[in-house]
């Protein structure tokens, strides 16, 4: 088998007016940038599907199927695409793969290969679309789904929240009580500390009730402890809030430790990184992580929190519906990610560009069982939203 051509569409899907921002914050933005589908074809006939991050530019999804252009998609590591499997690299022993350190001075022994494996090192803008798409072939040419490929589904529905970003009180209970009435157990909400926050989890208990937990995510703008703590001990108060993510500058991992000394709310930071990851973890500065990164990386962070004893959830960036099917596939591998995740663009973007879209099951996504990625490609909804 052989990959041999590519279709990318760039399209823009705008997000559903009311459903992100009350209109007193402004459009949200980010739902104007581009993304990139990509179809990756095989001369067997099987094709993947793959989607870029907002903003990766064409140049980068070009430079990826020239990588893997001419390539057998079976003989290609699963860490990372981009590499071939064992069957050309040697051994890594003590008297294996002798190589000259670049000054010259010292043998290295073994290789460097296992310092890039899985991309997280930003191999390429695009590595996550092919990931995708390579992962969709493989599993298809096998018959079995992408979670198999990960190392088997731990189970068949992973939990989720709703989602809502800086929005009224008013709009927020709104909002907040759809998610509710359509079985979500809780929802996590975007926000600053200059925004009426107190009022905003108040507004969504009254609409909804104290079992519908709310994820505070201000994106670092709680500023510092004293801000972020003042308002912790208010939201313990109120008894909605299950986490607080990502409260202040994520690189300060002492003011994290002040803060979970502070409050019995507990504290999440959004990494991907496994070396941010084993920081906080050395630094006790956390009690949950949201992870992200390629599928197989996310998979391997989950590990890394599981040694630790520390719960995980998958992130988003409010994406369509291929990328959101592969954060379902990879959420549903690891024994430790049992917070809900955010499979949030089903609800807050026109269309997912996808013929099924994730199915939610009481307050659960629900984890595909076909080979592959499992999900098919709406050509109709991406020629309406394709922009050149």
């Amino acid at each position: 088998m052989k990959i041999n051509s590519i279709d990318i569409w760039t399209v823009v899907v705008p997000t559903i007016p009311g459903r992100v921002h009350s209109e007193i914050f402004g459009p949200a933005g980010w739902d104007q940038v581009p993304k990139h589908i990509i179809r990756l074809h095989t001369d067997e006939g099987i094709f993947g599907l793959g989607e870029t991050g907002r903003g990766t530019s064409l140049d980068a999804v070009n430079d990826g199927f020239k990588r893997l252009e001419g390539r057998d998609p079976l003989k290609l590591s699963l860490q990372n695409v981009f590499d071939d499997v064992a069957a050309s690299r040697s051994p890594a022993g003590l008297y294996q793969s002798e190589t000259q350190a670049e000054d010259g001075t010292h043998v290295i022994h073994g290789t460097r290969d296992w310092e890039s494996l899985g991309g997280w090192d930003g191999s390429s803008p695009a590595y996550d679309a092919f990931e995708m798409a390579i992962f969709d072939i493989v599993g298809k040419a096998r018959g079995v789904p992408v979670h198999a490929l990960l190392g088997g589904a731990y189970r068949d529905r992973v939990p989720a929240d709703y989602w809502i970003g800086h929005q009224t009180p008013e709009n927020s209970a709104r909002n907040a009580k759809l998610g509710y009435d359509r079985g979500f157990h809780g929802v996590k909400m975007k926000c600053t500390s200059d925004e009426p926050m107190v009022e905003r989890i108040r507004a969504i208990l009254e609409a909804t009730d104290v079992s519908f937990k709310c994820t505070v995510d201000p994106n670092q703008r709680f500023y510092r402890p004293a801000e972020a703590i003042a308002l912790a001990r208010q939201f313990e108060e109120l008894g909605n809030v299950g986490v607080l993510e990502d409260p202040m500058a994520k690189w300060n991992l002492d003011w994290y430790r002040q803060l979970r000394d502070a409050t019995t709310i507990p504290v999440a930071l959004h990494l991907a990184n496994p070396h941010d990851i084993i920081s906080a973890i050395k630094a006790e500065a956390v009690d949950i992580f949201n992870l992200g990164g390629s599928m197989w990386n996310f998979v391997r962070n989950a590990s890394i929190a599981d040694a630790a004893g520390i719960p995980i959830w998958h992130g988003s960036g409010n994406d369509l519906g291929i990328m959101e099917t592969s954060y379902l596939h990879a959420a549903s591998v690891p024994r430790n990610c049992v917070m809900p995740s955010d499979f949030v663009g089903s609800w807050t973007r026109e269309d997912d560009l996808i013929v099924e879209g994730i199915g939610f099951d009481g307050g659960s996504a629900v984890v595909p069982s076909t080979p592959g990625l499992g999900c098919e490609l709406d050509e109709g909804a991406v020629q309406k939203y394709q922009v050149t």
